[in-house]
């Protein structure tokens, strides 16, 4: 795993162009073979982080939830490892995660909604949990994606 310790821990980020720039700086760092595991409810900015990590990467866009279509991959534009971005949402074991036939070795890859199912897929990941506002007077429900702060919180995982 490349990325830095420093980015370990919990932190606050005030708006989504903030945590569009954790994800460049992060991904920047990322080679093939490095898993993320991605957590927190809808609208909480799975996608914006990882829109960030794509960026920092190097690799073709746009990206966009792939809730529908399960798993997109983005080839590099750099020479890089492309990003397979997966969506767990609809996925019901650990086993439907495995039968995508992701390619681990050669790629970044990040799944949403993965925890509790993406940890089998290798021995170390980073786990990325995204805590939104809930029930705040402030943020309207139809503004899920709108700019209040978020709490990030980075865990480095391995099987011991």
């Amino acid at each position: 795993m490349s990325v830095d310790p420093a980015f370990l821990g919990r932190r606050e980020i005030a708006t989504a162009d903030a945590m569009e720039q954790l994800g460049v700086r992060i991904g920047e760092q990322l080679e093939a073979g490095d898993l993320l595991v991605l957590t927190g409810p809808l609208g909480a900015g799975k996608t914006t982080f990882t829109r960030g990590l794509a960026e920092g990467l190097g690799v073709r866009g746009p990206v966009q939830s792939p809730t529908f279509v399960i798993a997109r991959t983005h080839p590099s534009l750099v020479g890089g490892a492309p990003l397979v971005h997966v969506d767990a949402y609809r996925l019901g074991s650990a086993a439907e995660l495995d039968d995508l036939d992701l390619d681990l070795d050669r790629s970044v890859v990040v799944v949403e909604w993965g925890r509790g199912m993406a940890e089998e897929l290798a021995d170390s990941w980073w786990d990325v949990e995204v805590e939104r506002p809930v029930g705040s007077s402030d943020l309207d429900p139809s503004e899920l994606d709108a700019d209040a702060p978020r709490i990030v919180t980075i865990v480095r995982e391995s099987i011991a």
